[in-house]
């Protein structure tokens, strides 16, 4: 068995995109993932797969949550492994204290140039870090009043990837079987 972290785009935002997540964690068993576990209400989700790829987690969640509730959701998947060295892969280190202030951008492809060249320094004291294709993002003042958050979402491939907070990272992290 190895685990897949599954994160849904969009999802209970602002009374938009319903997700129950009994229902998101039943749509998964349909799937045949099995034992899924979802962290609060924003669609995230740890499944236990047979060797299935990650790919497949995104290709094959997305469609059946198109089938069953009508609502064409985007899911972006990393295997347990790539989650955790995501998590050991932090550039900011010292914003991880603030779990707030650190998000990571989780995209479902690798970082286009664009967004691997992208030039923060006007954008200070906020930060940005590519590592393949997750992009991090410090922002001490927070993501709501964040330049360079509104900037980089806008870029090409970024736009597909969906962010969460170093809190919600950790927390995912610790639903994952041992030696995910």
């Amino acid at each position: 068995m190895s685990a897949v972290v599954a994160l849904l785009r969009g999802i209970n935002v602002g009374g938009k995109n319903k997700l129950p997540m009994a229902q998101l964690r039943e749509i998964a068993e349909g799937c045949g993932y099995e034992d899924p576990r979802t962290y609060i209400q924003s669609g995230n989700l740890v499944l236990a797969s047979v060797e299935r790829a990650v790919a497949d987690a995104q290709s094959t969640l997305a469609s059946a949550i198109r089938e069953v509730t009508g609502l064409d959701i985007p899911v972006v998947a990393r295997s347990g492994a790539q989650w955790v060295d995501a998590i050991v892969s932090n550039p900011f280190p010292d914003a991880a204290a603030d779990g707030r202030t650190l998000h990571v951008v989780f995209l479902p492809e690798t970082a286009s140039s664009a967004v691997r060249e992208f030039e923060a320094g006007p954008f200070a004291p906020d930060e940005i870090a590519v590592r393949g294709s997750e992009v991090y993002l410090h922002m001490p003042n927070g993501m709501s009043r964040s330049k360079l958050a509104e900037a980089v979402m806008r870029l090409d491939n970024a736009n597909s990837g969906t962010a969460r907070n170093w809190n919600t990272v950790l927390a995912i992290a610790a639903l994952l079987p041992p030696r995910a």
